[in-house]
């Protein structure tokens, strides 16, 4: 009976562990539109991602406030323990959210290294993840006030064919966030930054894209 008994526990132990593994995982990576209020926090847009896509995803924020996708910029993406951490995770799905921080005139001086240095950063981490995975280009947010020296001019008419251009050069897919939010500058209280009610919407329109 105790044989029996170990065996079973033994069988649904390894059920489970087989369940978590094939979760398809899928990396946040941003700036502070992704972070949110906090990693952690469920109104972050990849916290209510989860809700949407289910158990059957396993959804990780790594967005870290302030960070640029340039490495000459004043605060890159690159130096933070969470570009090493997104490695770690290996997603079958990574989506990057960086830029707006970009188009601030302190790093915008280095545009002309802005497509080589978005292009290094998907192939870095494509050597963490399986052939198979996918990568998801986003852009930016629509700008309604020219807060934190964020130029919105710079995301829509500079920032934006060069999206579009990395995308095809590297096999990427565009999630086009910027659209959904175009005619919605109340959920945008600060000009820059979704409230809940917006960042559910981009929750939305990145989980429609994975699905």
């Amino acid at each position: 009976m105790k044989y029996l008994l170990s065996i079973s526990i033994l069988i649904l132990a390894i059920s489970l562990s087989a369940a978590a593994q094939s979760k398809i995982k899928v990396a946040c990576v941003g700036n502070s539109i992704t972070q949110g209020a906090g990693r952690d926090n469920p109104d972050s847009y990849p916290l209510q991602m989860q809700k949407i896509l289910g158990d059957k995803y396993e959804v990780k924020n790594f967005g870290v406030s302030g960070r640029t996708l340039l490495k000459k910029g004043d605060y890159p993406f690159w130096n933070e323990s969470q570009f090493e951490e997104t490695k770690a995770f290996a997603p079958d799905i990574l989506v990057i959210k960086l830029g707006t921080n970009d188009s601030k005139p302190q790093n915008w001086k280095h545009k002309d290294e802005f497509t080589s240095d978005y292009i290094e950063m998907i192939e870095t981490f494509k050597k963490s993840m399986p052939k198979k995975g996918r990568v998801y280009i986003c852009l930016p947010v629509p700008v309604f006030q020219g807060n934190f020296d964020i130029n919105g001019e710079v995301l829509l008419n500079e920032m934006r064919p060069m999206l579009l251009e990395i995308a095809k050069k590297t096999k990427s897919e565009i999630i086009d966030l910027y659209t959904p939010l175009l005619n919605k500058s109340p959920l945008l209280p600060d000009g820059i930054h979704p409230n809940k009610e917006g960042l559910g919407i981009l929750a939305a329109e990145v989980a429609k894209a994975i699905r």
